[in-house]
């Protein structure tokens, strides 16, 4: 299973950027998924997380200014992320939890991580 990670890059304050995850592999289905980040000197936390049946969790830092959604037909995630702030700069990590083929007619649940994305939001 791999989780790859898209739409970071360099924006100015104020400014819009979207995030992708996209889930490849042997997988049967998902629990839910959820971007992290971290900053230089800052703790690890979490951005938002969206479960297969729609219920969104958001840091209370980015509530009104972010929008998390997962296709599950896609198995792919967004992160829409509007009126972004120089404190938002850190690398964004795509994280899932899914229900995986390990052999035949044989599953488990297990995370996984993606290998992250820079957004940096700066004049």
């Amino acid at each position: 299973v791999q989780l790859v990670e898209s739409g970071g890059g360099l924006v100015q304050p104020g400014g819009s950027l979207r995030l992708s995850c996209a889930a490849s592999g042997s997988i049967f289905s998902i629990y839910a998924m959820g971007w992290y980040r971290q900053a230089p000197g800052k703790q690890h936390e979490l951005v938002a997380a969206v479960t297969s049946g729609g219920t969104t969790n958001y840091a209370d830092s980015v509530k009104g200014r972010f929008t998390i959604s997962l296709s599950n037909a896609k198995s792919t995630m967004y992160l829409q992320m509007n009126s972004l702030q120089p404190e938002d700069t850190a690398v964004y990590f795509c994280n899932a939890d899914l229900d995986i083929f390990i052999a035949t007619a044989t599953r488990r649940r297990q995370e996984f991580w993606g290998q992250g994305t820079q957004v940096t939001v700066s004049s």
